[in-house]
């Protein structure tokens, strides 16, 4: 229960990460203020499946198990934030910002979903790895930033912001959930990719 809550808390983190991101106008900016999402995520040792499937191939790493369980409760997460939110009246404007992105990523075909969502977690990875291991206070909180610039300003598919948006629309479907694999798998492999490809030269 206590990873799951974890895992829950996660998926709410990064809910909060696209709720400013939908809410500021210009997008660096919002790029930027995402950030929060993963800022807490770290801080707080919170489980996010993103960065922990990179390390699924550490000895100690999560397993398959774990990584479905964090996946659940990363959805959880935003959607309770989600519900949240459709009950205010900042919802009319979020929904349609929401939307937009989300008719993007309906309309794509499945392998630019893959392909994107392998390059997210390169980023993604060395946000988190460089949070972890970076010796310099400065350092570890500069990735956390420029790691969710990088992948929001490059327009790749991260897929538990997705999973807020496609909440915050409440608008589900068959092909939704393919899509969203889809990303989850991308993500997937290049999380595990990169994390293979950076400690065979150390």
């Amino acid at each position: 229960m206590k990873s799951l809550s974890k895992s829950i808390l996660a998926g709410f983190s990064i809910g909060l990460g696209g709720l400013i991101f939908l809410s500021v106008d210009d997008k660096v900016n919002g790029s930027a203020l995402f950030s929060i999402g993963l800022f807490l995520v770290l801080t707080m040792s919170l489980n996010l499946f993103t960065g922990k499937v990179c390390y699924t191939i550490d000895k100690n790493g999560p397993s398959i198990t774990d990584m479905i369980s964090i996946w659940i409760g990363n959805f959880i997460g935003t959607f309770i934030l989600a519900f949240i939110i459709k009950n205010t009246r900042a919802y009319p404007a979020l929904f349609e910002k929401a939307k937009g992105l989300c008719d993007i990523k309906n309309s794509d075909s499945y392998l630019s979903l893959f392909l994107l969502g392998v390059l997210c977690n390169i980023f993604i990875y060395i946000a988190v790895d460089e949070f972890k291991n970076n010796q310099h206070m400065i350092g570890k909180y500069m990735s956390i930033i420029l790691g969710v610039m990088g992948f929001i300003l490059a327009g790749t598919e991260h897929c538990v912001a997705d999973m807020f948006y496609y909440n915050l629309t409440f608008t589900y479907s068959s092909d939704m959930l393919i899509r969203l694999l889809i990303i989850t798998a991308g993500n997937s492999v290049g999380g595990i990719c990169i994390n293979y490809a950076f400690k065979s030269i150390k």
